[in-house]
């Protein structure tokens, strides 16, 4: 039975990895901050929480990463373990360097010394592109960072790619454009519409505040880009591949399309900072903008170019945008009645 290591599994994609990687017949190890070890309720929802082996794992520790991989001996390992909150990096620039820079330099020195003939894949982001002057954006497109997470993802990119080339080492980086799902945190902004629109739909909430609705991004559905993930680990090349659907749409349109998806019908008025949508039966304001939601520094659009992916790894995404947003909309729904 091959060993998988995961990084961060009881965030959104560990979770969701975790249970592709056990539909496959791996033994799955799960590293997690002690901090975070008491939030696996994603492995919870999954139901797979009894299959995994959980262990206490730090990234800013480089002597406990060398006695993990030294007990687990993984056949792939894979780093989703990062401060992954774009708007927290600007409050914490310093741990964010040291936990998605610094953190990942650790990791791959351990798996260097420990387990060189293993697979290591990064997670990578299309925020390392800013505002890029093409689009769609592909593996070749200049980066153009805009936030101290961005940066430190982008310096952890071209780590891995130096010990590939230096060492001989087979570690892929995936560069992900946006994947949401009903395990994504409410801290972000698909999370924040469709369970502020649940608590609308059973009369807890009034209104839901947003930030730059104007801004544009690729999403997908998170179970679709873990697939992703694994063939590129096991492609016979290592290779970096970008992974999106292609499309993208506004913040305005995602709460639109999650409004519909509660019967909710809404008009919107007002530009910048004073727009706002009302519902056309009760004149209610479902979404209003708050100032204080904007990042200092923002990213405008992104639209991915899975091109490579198709080719390299025959991979494409299979849920459209108004399908996941129905299903976080009907998950966030269910947990309001407790179910």
């Amino acid at each position: 039975m091959p060993t998988a290591l995961i990084t961060g599994i009881t965030g959104q994609d560990g979770a969701y990895l975790a249970r592709r990687l056990l539909q496959d017949g791996y033994r799955v190890v799960g590293m997690a901050r002690r901090s975070a070890s008491g939030h696996a309720w994603r492995l919870d929802e999954l139901g797979i929480r009894d299959q995994v082996e959980l262990i206490n794992g730090e990234l800013l520790e480089q002597s406990n990463l060398l006695r993990v991989l030294k007990h687990t001996r993984p056949d792939e390992i894979y780093n989703l373990a990062a401060l992954s909150f774009v708007g927290s990096s600007f409050e914490q620039p310093t741990f964010t360097l040291d936990a998605n820079t610094v953190g990942v330099a650790r990791l791959l020195e351990a798996f260097r010394e420990q387990c060189p003939r293993a697979r290591f894949y990064q997670a990578s982001t299309s925020e390392m592109y800013g505002n890029p002057s093409t689009c769609p954006q592909n593996e070749e497109t200049p980066h153009n960072p805009q936030s101290p997470y961005a940066i430190a993802k982008l310096a952890a990119h071209h780590l891995v790619r130096n010990y590939r080339e230096a060492y001989g080492l087979h570690c892929v980086s995936g560069i992900l454009f946006n994947h949401e799902s009903p395990l994504r945190g409410r801290e972000f902004v698909t999370r924040t519409i469709t369970h502020g629109l649940a608590e609308i739909a059973c009369g807890r909430r009034e209104t839901v505040l947003l930030g730059n609705l104007a801004a544009c991004r690729d999403w997908g559905f998170a179970g679709d880009y873990v697939d992703g993930m694994v063939r590129m680990l096991r492609a016979d090349e290592p290779r970096d591949c970008v992974l999106a659907t292609g499309e993208a749409h506004s913040v305005e349109d995602f709460a639109e399309t999650a409004a519909r998806a509660v019967g909710l019908e809404l008009e919107w008025s007002g530009v910048g900072e004073g727009r706002r949508a009302v519902c056309r039966d009760s004149g209610r304001t479902i979404f209003q903008v708050d100032p204080q939601r904007y990042r200092p520094t923002d990213v405008n659009a992104l639209r991915g170019d899975p091109a490579l992916a198709r080719e390299h790894l025959g991979w494409s995404h299979r849920v459209s945008l108004p399908e996941l947003v129905e299903m976080m909309v009907n998950r966030d729904l269910q947990r309001m009645d407790g179910a």
